[in-house]
């Protein structure tokens, strides 16, 4: 008797659990169907914000919310989406005037990097603190992206950058963070952190969501 109501229970359990890992999965494509189109959305209409010679990364906090929630490689993949708006967008044409190959490289790369560096960071402290883990990967994404930046200019870009810091009366270090990275890095960051506290609200109210909790 007691065998066959564990065969039963396992014979309900099994169709339950299909069902959630089915709705799991529908949600998890709609809502990275909806992060992608924000962060689409969002770095159009940054392109239009200049500081400097360059706009603002206003994406960097729905990549960290996608990250959270969908794991790294959704994190990966916002990035990569962020890095083609940007390139279609015309906001790279002085650096692709230079190099098409290196500029596409290094847009890219460092929006995926950044948005799988904040991905890995948010899951590796999340389980001792979320709010912790959020500025923790929120710190993370301008830093990464930032710093593939800057590596893509010493690759690809450091002999013309060298005569536009000659032209503008700087020294070429001096020109890469005043004239290139700006404000753009502290306002990246000031955005993420001052959303920290909405990002974990919209983090709990969608693992609510998806999980069925």
């Amino acid at each position: 008797m007691e065998n066959t109501k564990v065969k039963v229970g396992e014979t309900l359990a099994a169709p339950t659990a299909d069902r959630d890992k089915r709705r799991k999965y529908t949600m998890t494509i709609v809502g990275m169907g909806l992060m992608t189109a924000i962060v689409v959305v969002l770095q159009i209409f940054a392109a239009s914000i200049k500081l400097g010679e360059f706009s603002i990364t206003l994406t960097l906090a729905p990549i960290v919310i996608g990250a959270a929630l969908f794991g790294p490689w959704a994190g990966a993949w916002l990035g990569l989406v962020f890095g083609a708006v940007v390139l279609l967008s015309g906001d790279a044409a002085a650096f692709l005037a230079i190099t098409v190959p290196g500029t596409i490289i290094t847009v890219l790369l460092k929006g995926a990097l950044a948005g799988l560096a904040a991905g890995f960071v948010y899951h590796l402290i999340q389980k001792k603190n979320r709010y912790v883990a959020v500025v923790a990967a929120g710190i993370a994404a301008p830093v990464v992206n930032t710093g593939i930046f800057l590596l893509g200019v010493v690759v690809f870009f450091m002999g013309t950058i060298s005569e536009w810091a000659a032209g503008a009366g700087m020294e070429t270090v001096q020109f890469i963070f005043v004239g290139l990275i700006g404000l753009n890095f502290f306002v990246e960051l000031g955005v993420n952190l001052v959303l920290s506290s909405v990002i974990v609200t919209i983090i709990n109210y969608a693992n609510k969501m998806i999980n069925n909790r």
